[in-house]
């Protein structure tokens, strides 16, 4: 308010600051989508992204680990190694897992809910209902995760009271002297229903007056001619405008962990998601795909296609990393999956914890690569991914990004260029480092400066908005994110009338120009020996 004068004398007014802080955005909190645990997931917890801290977080909300002949099981680990590997903050889309013929390609529909009926041969009995579809199928290679319900110790003096044990996996819910008596506080449906996380119980056709000691299982077998192919619109509809992640206010990367082979759609779909939303996805090659061509070369996935026809789509929001990685079983706890081959899992779950422990300890801006990156939790990479140096050679100049094996050094992720690092017209993005940069910065600002919108557009907001963004880009600067020795070679800041027109003020549009020295990764080391020539002989 303007100071009313009245005396002579001095007169205090406090204005306002025009200047706004800019806090800087974060940089590594990643996006998982993928397929997770069909039955001891929550219902309600499906096709939302729900924010997790920790493994013990996706333990709670999507049920854990689990394996399956049918069901894609990548996300559970993915996490689990995204966590191991540094990284922090994450949400997770959880799919229930639809399938499909494969001899048309079309969609057969959900499996639903399993049941079995305890009615000890007499065609009256308790029907138990599976709440979702147990995991998926049962075989002699692939024995999975069947439910087994039991009724036992029925009371002598009253037949229609007894125990009932449900177990699921490591789940086991047990319910003691539950009545088949209606009127009495321990009916089986009051004790049961509402309460289990596993199924509900009713009547077949009506309840048997007493109880049969009986056990079933519940293990569902999925439609005929079906397996465990992708289902590529479970994944691309939640990158839709409007889904629950779109109006996620912000993240920075995306994974769909082991999403590669017959589903370039969904790599398609995710790479123009994250330009969108300004984050980058982080790419899994063909499991199939090897080091050394002719047969299913990772080669040629970035480019005509690899036998198995899967192409790798461009952009410089995303980047590929290769090979998988062997492990050890976390369910089993030996090295191999269910049918006894190695276990092996998708890069990409390790190189988002990679991301994320190197924007921690040395900033955005420093290539997630190096012998630094060790990798945990793996032994080494699968040996059909081991390479020379001649041959990563090869794989870098396409955009491969190498893991690699190293005597004293382990595991550790070689390489750091985008999709696009090989297109002539894109070379400003050939650099991981680089484009995340310039998303950081982007996503900052879009950010922050919310506060210009309906302020007079003129000189005093121009001025303001650069201060503004001048400090934050000088921050950057103090702890060594640009290349250049000074700030005008590492920054540049413009918004005033060179930039903003007198048409662009009448339409209400403030144009703000930033511009930054990129530091791009010492990515080729040349050692020059020379010898000194004629030097006197002492």
């Amino acid at each position: 308010m303007p100071v009313v004068t009245s005396y002579p004398g001095i007169y205090i007014q406090e204005l306002p600051s025009n200047t706004h802080t800019i806090a800087a955005a974060p940089t590594s909190v990643t996006v998982f989508v993928g397929y997770v645990h069909p039955f001891k997931t929550a219902p309600a917890n499906f096709g939302l992204p729900l924010e997790i801290f920790s493994f013990s977080d996706y333990e709670r909300l999507f049920g854990g680990f689990y394996q399956s002949s049918v069901i894609d099981a990548n996300v559970s680990y993915a996490v689990n190694e995204f966590f191991e590997n540094g990284g922090t903050d994450a949400f997770v889309v959880g799919l229930m897992p639809s399938y499909y013929d494969v001899a048309t390609g079309t969609k057969t529909g959900a499996v639903t809910p399993g049941t079995v009926i305890l009615d000890g041969g007499t065609g009256v009995g308790v029907l138990f209902t599976a709440l979702q579809p147990t995991d998926i199928p049962a075989t002699a290679a692939s024995p999975g995760t069947v439910m087994t319900i039991a009724i036992a110790n029925v009371q002598p003096a009253a037949t229609n009271v007894a125990d009932i044990t449900i177990t699921y996996g490591s789940q086991q819910e047990v319910y003691r002297k539950v009545t088949l008596d209606n009127t009495k506080p321990d009916f089986l449906e009051t004790r049961i229903n509402n309460v289990s996380a596993l199924v509900t119980v009713g009547a077949s056709t009506a309840y048997p007056t007493a109880f049969t000691t009986a056990t079933g299982t519940i293990n569902q077998t999925p439609p005929a001619g079906t397996t465990g192919v992708i289902n590529a619109t479970d994944f691309t509809a939640v990158f839709q405008a409007d889904t629950p992640l779109d109006k996620l206010p912000l993240f920075n990367l995306l994974v769909t962990p082991g999403i590669s082979k017959g589903a370039n759609s969904v790599q398609s779909e995710a790479l123009a998601f994250c330009e969108r939303k300004l984050a980058f996805y982080i790419m899994d090659p063909p499991v199939e795909d090897v080091a050394d061509p002719p047969t299913d070369w990772i080669g040629d996935f970035m480019g005509a296609g690899d036998t198995d026809g899967n192409v790798a789509p461009q952009s410089p929001n995303g980047a590929l990393y290769f090979p998988y990685l062997q492990s050890t079983n976390p369910v089993t706890g030996v090295p191999l999956d269910p049918n006894g081959n190695p276990f092996i899992l998708p890069p990409s779950g390790y190189v988002a914890g990679i991301y994320a422990a190197t924007d921690s300890s040395r900033g955005v801006w420093k290539a997630p690569a190096g012998y630094a990156t060790t990798l945990l939790d793996t032994t080494g990479v699968v040996p059909t991914g081991l390479m020379t140096d001649t041959r990563q050679g090869v794989l870098n100049l396409i955009g491969v990004n190498c893991i690699r094996s190293f005597p004293g050094a382990g595991t550790v992720v070689f390489g750091a260029r985008t999709l696009v690092s090989a297109n002539q017209a894109l070379q400003q993005w050939k650099y991981v480092p680089v484009r995340r940069m310039a998303l950081f910065i982007e996503q900052t600002l879009k950010t922050n400066l919310t506060w210009v919108i309906f302020e007079p557009n003129d000189d005093p907001l121009w001025v303001a908005i650069r201060i503004s963004i001048e400090s934050f880009m000088l921050s950057l600067f103090n702890q060594g994110a640009f290349a250049g020795t000074t700030p005008s070679d590492a920054f540049q800041v413009k918004c005033d009338s060179t930039t903003t027109t007198p048409d662009d003020q009448a339409n209400g549009v403030v144009n703000i120009i930033v511009a930054f020295a990129p530091l791009r990764p010492a990515e080729f080391v040349v050692v020059k020996i020379a010898q000194l020539a004629g030097q006197a002989q002492s």
